[in-house]
C-alpha cells in the first residue's frame, strides 16, 4: 500500500532501510549504550542487567507490534505516534499525547548532545570549553543540519551507521580478548550503591530503547509507511536487542564492577581500537540527536495542522517542496537548549522515560481497543498482534512507570488527564474517525444482548418514552415533558409521522429528521429522532410503536397531546386502543394554557388522584420523576382520593400514607369527601401545577362518549396528564 506524505502532494522520499531501520538503530545504539550501559551493568550485575534489557525490549517489542498493526490499518501521514494514537483514541488522547511526545523528543535532543559533550570531555585532552558550551555548540550544529532538510540528514546517517558498526566491532574484539571468567562471576550479582536500585537503573537504561519511534516519526516522508514501519522497526528491535544482551555479558566479563560504575568511557577502555569507540560515540550521539531533531518538529507540525490548540497553528506551516517544518524545528532547538542549560544526563533520562512510557502505553491501549471493539474497519495487514499482547504492553508501561517513580508517574498521568480534559472541554472537532464510537457500539451491543437474556423484574422498570411531538417546534411542550419524565432515568424518542406514500415522501422524511435533530440540539434534550412515512397518522403511530427501539429497549410508554377538537375523538380513541392493545402505557397531556417558556414549570402542587393500583402506581412514579428535575424540585406531590362519605376517611387516609411510604416517595396524602367526585377534583386541584388522572382506552363504539367523559373529568384544570398504565412496574420495587 502506497501512501502520500504529510503534504499530500508528492510521494515519500525514503524506504524501509533509510527511513526506518537506520534512524531507529542509530537512536537505540546511542549515548546510553556508550556512556551509561557500563554503569547499569556495574550497579545491577549481569543477571539484573539482562533482566533490565529483556524487560525494556519486551515493552518496546510489544509496542512495536501494536505500532505495526495500526500502521498497516490506516493511511499513515505525518506525525508518527501522535497521528496513530489520535486517529484511534480520538482527539482528546491524541492531543494530550501530541504535546507530551513532542516534548519527549525535543528533550531527547538535549540528552544526546549532553552525552556527546561528555564524550568529547573524556576523549579530548585539555579541551578549553565547558560541557555546557560543547553541548550548546553541538545543538546548534544539529539544528542547522536538520534546518537544511531531512533528505541531507538521512544521507549523513548512512555514514554514521557505518562508523557505529566499526566501533562495535572494535568493542567486541577487545572484550573477547579481555574476557575473564572470574570477573564475570564477580559481576553476576548486583552492587547497588545507596542511591541506586533496580528501578533507577531501569529508568536510566530505558531511554536507550525508545528509538523505535524514530522511523514512525518520519511517517510523512516514507514511500510506503504501512510496509516500512513494521519491517524496519522490528528488524531494528531485533538487531539492537542482540547487541545489548551480548554487550552486557562482555562488559561484565571484562572489567570489575567498580570500573564499570565509575568510568563513563569504559567501553572505550575495553575496545581493541579506542579511537573507533570515540568515533562511534560521536557518531551515535550526533545521529540520535539528529533523529530526534528531525522527529520532534514533524510531530508538532502534524499536531498543529489538526488545530487542537489554536496557538500552535503557526507551527503547521512547511517550507519548500519537501514541506520542511522549519518553524517547529526552531522551537525544538530552543527547548533542547533550555534543557542543556538546566539539567544533566542522569536527570533528563528518567524524565524522558516517563514521557515515552505514557506514549507507548497509549499506543498499546489504542491497538487493544481497536481489536476489542471488533470494528470491521480494523483490518491490519500485520497479523502478529493480538489484543492480549497490546493489553500486556499497556499494563507493562503503567506498572514500570510507577515502579520507577510513583510520584513522577502520578504527575505524568495527572498532566495527561488535564490535557485530555482541557481538549474535551474545548470541544475540538475531530475531522477523522476514531474508535470511540466503535467502543461505544461494542459496549452497547454486548449490554443489549445481556439485557435481553436477563429475567425482567419490576424493580428494573425505566421510562422508555416515545413522544408524538411532530417536528418538535409546533408542540415543544410535549418534548419537554418527555424530557422531564425520562431525564437521567430512561430513554426519550421524539416521533413524527408523515402522511403519504414512501416513494413520494423520502426527501421530506430526511428533511424532517434533520429538523428534529436540530430541535433536540437547540433544546439540549437527551433524545433520539424517529420519523416514519405512513398512509395515515394511526398507521404511522402503530409502525413507530412496533418497530422503534431495539431488544429490551423498545418504548414502553407513549406520550400524546390530548386533542382539543371533538371531531378527532374517534381517530384518537382508536389509536389509544391500538397502543393499549400492544401493551404500552399511555400518557396524554391536556394543556389549556400555552406557556411562553415550555421549560418553566408552573407553580403549585403535583396532584395524583388515586383510584387504584392499575394506573395509580405509574401516576405516582411519574410525579416523582418530575420532581427529580430542577424545574420541579420545589413542587410538592399530593396523593389524593375522593370518597362519597366520611365513614371510611381515616382508613383511606392511612392506606394512602402507607402507599407513599412503601413507594419511598415523599408525598402528602389527602382524602376529600364529596358526593360529586368530579367537582371535588376541580375544587382541590384548581391551583395545581399538574394533575394526574387515570383512564382506560375506550371500547370500540364508545369513542365519543369516552372523549366527553374525560373532558368533563378534566374540566377547566389548566394542565392534566391522563395515564393508562400497561403495568410491568411496582411501587414496592
Amino acid at each position: 500500500m502506497s501512501t502520500t506524505s504529510a503534504r499530500g502532494t508528492s510521494a515519500g522520499r525514503f524506504g524501509t532501510f533509510g527511513g526506518v531501520f537506520t534512524p531507529c538503530t542509530l537512536t537505540i545504539l546511542g549515548v546510553i549504550m556508550f556512556l551509561r550501559f557500563g554503569y547499569v551493568v556495574g550497579q545491577a550485575g549481569l543477571w539484573n542487567a539482562l533482566i533490565i534489557v529483556t524487560a525494556a525490549k519486551a515493552i518496546t517489542t510489544l509496542t512495536t507490534l501494536s505500532l505495526s498493526a495500526i500502521a498497516t490499518n490506516t493511511r499513515v501521514r505525518g506525525g508518527g505516534a501522535y497521528f496513530l494514537i489520535s486517529r484511534s483514541l480520538g482527539v482528546e488522547f491524541g492531543g494530550a499525547i501530541g504535546l507530551v511526545f513532542f516534548l519527549a523528543q525535543a528533550i531527547s535532543v538535549a540528552m544526546y548532545v549532553i552525552g556527546f559533550s561528555e564524550a568529547v570531555m573524556a576523549t579530548v585532552p585539555n579541551v578549553s570549553l565547558s560541557g555546557d558550551q560543547i553541548a550548546s555548540i553541538t545543538n546548534v550544529i544539529v539544528f542547522v543540519c536538520v534546518f537544511i532538510g531531512a533528505g541531507w540528514t538521512i544521507k549523513i546517517q548512512y555514514a554514521i551507521l557505518a562508523i557505529l558498526g566499526t566501533s562495535l566491532i572494535s568493542f567486541y574484539v577487545g572484550a573477547i580478548q579481555a574476557f575473564d571468567l572470574a570477573t564475570l562471576n564477580a559481576n553476576m550479582q548486583s552492587h547497588f550503591t545507596s542511591d541506586e536500585n533496580f528501578f533507577t537503573a531501569f529508568a536510566l537504561f530505558f531511554p536507550a530503547v525508545t528509538g523505535i519511534m524514530a522511523g514512525a516519526n518520519m511517517s510523512g516522508d516514507l514511500r510506503d509507511p504501512g510496509r516500512s514501519i513494521p519491517t524496519g522497526t522490528l528488524l531494528s528491535v531485533a538487531a539492537t536487542g542482540c547487541v545489548y544482551l551480548t554487550m552486557a555479558a562482555l562488559l561484565a566479563a571484562s572489567r570489575p564492577h567498580e570500573t564499570l560504575t565509575h568510568d563513563n568511557m569504559v567501553v572505550s577502555d575495553i575496545a581493541r581500537w579506542p579511537v573507533l569507540i570515540a568515533a562511534g560515540v560521536f557518531a551515535a550521539t550526533l545521529s540520535s540527536a539528529l533523529g530526534s531533531m528531525m522527529g520532534a518538529p514533524r510531530i508538532l507540525q502534524a499536531f498543529a495542522r489538526d488545530n487542537v490548540f489554536v496557538w500552535l497553528r503557526p507551527f503547521a506551516a512547511g517550507d519548500g517542496t519537501d514541506n520542511e517544518p522549519r518553524r517547529a524545528t526552531v522551537l525544538t532547538f530552543v527547548i533542547a537548549q533550555i534543557c542543556i542549560m538546566l539539567a544533566d544526563l542522569n536527570t533528563i533520562a528518567p524524565l524522558i522515560t516517563m514521557f515515552f512510557m505514557i506514549t507507548y502505553g497509549l499506543l498499546n491501549l489504542a491497538t487493544f481497543y481497536e481489536a476489542l471493539t471488533k470494528n470491521p474497519s480494523y483490518r491490519p495487514r500485520f497479523r502478529f498482534c493480538h489484543w492480549t499482547t497490546s493489553l500486556v504492553g499497556a499494563a507493562g508501561c503503567v506498572v514500570v512507570m510507577f515502579l520507577i517513580d510513583w510520584v513522577w508517574a502520578s504527575v505524568s498521568v495527572v498532566v495527561i488527564g488535564l490535557l485530555h480534559w482541557q481538549i474535551g472541554r474545548s470541544e475540538v472537532e475531530a475531522r477523522w474517525g476514531d474508535l470511540q464510537s466503535g467502543l461505544l457500539f461494542e459496549r452497547a451491543r454486548k449490554n443489549l444482548l445481556k439485557l435481553e437474556e436477563e429475567l425482567y423484574h419490576p424493580k428494573n422498570w425505566r421510562p422508555i418514552v416515545l413522544v408524538l411531538s411532530g417536528a418538535g417546534w409546533n408542540r415543544p411542550h410535549l418534548a419537554v415533558y418527555g424530557h422531564w419524565f425520562t431525564s437521567g432515568q430512561g430513554i426519550l424518542t421524539l416521533g413524527q409521522v408523515i402522511q403519504g406514500e414512501v416513494e413520494n415522501r423520502l426527501e421530506r422524511r430526511n428533511s424532517q429528521e434533520r429538523i428534529l435533530h436540530a430541535f433536540i440540539r437547540e433544546q439540549e434534550l437527551e433524545a433520539f429522532p424517529a420519523v416514519v412515512i405512513a398512509p395515515n397518522i394511526s398507521d404511522g403511530i402503530e409502525s413507530l410503536v412496533q418497530c422503534q427501539g431495539l431488544g429490551a429497549l423498545r418504548p414502553n410508554t407513549l406520550l400524546f397531546g390530548w386533542p382539543n377538537d371533538p371531531d378527532k375523538a374517534i381517530s384518537f380513541s382508536s389509536t389509544l386502543r391500538s397502543v393499549a392493545g400492544m401493551e404500552r402505557s399511555i400518557i396524554a397531556l391536556r394543556s389549556k394554557i400555552k406557556a411562553d417558556d415550555p421549560w418553566q414549570a408552573p407553580p403549585g402542587t403535583i396532584d395524583v388522584w388515586w383510584r387504584g393500583r392499575k394506573n395509580g402506581e405509574l401516576m405516582l412514579l411519574l410525579a416523582h420523576l418530575l420532581t427529580t428535575n430542577n424545574e420541579w424540585r420545589s413542587r410538592p406531590i399530593r396523593l389524593l382520593r375522593v370518597i362519597e362519605n366520611e365513614a371510611g376517611k381515616e382508613e383511606v387516609l392511612k392506606h394512602l400514607v402507607g402507599l407513599a411510604e412503601t413507594a419511598r416517595i415523599k408525598a402528602r396524602a389527602g382524602v376529600i369527601v364529596s358526593d360529586n367526585p368530579i367537582r371535588g377534583i376541580h375544587e382541590h386541584s384548581r391551583y395545581a401545577s399538574l394533575v394526574l388522572l387515570g383512564f382506560e382506552a375506550p371500547e370500540e363504539g364508545d369513542e365519543e362518549a369516552f372523549y366527553r367523559r374525560m373532558e368533563s373529568l378534566a374540566g377547566d384544570l389548566p394542565r392534566v396528564v391522563f395515564v393508562d398504565s400497561a403495568g410491568r412496574m411496582s411501587l414496592e420495587s
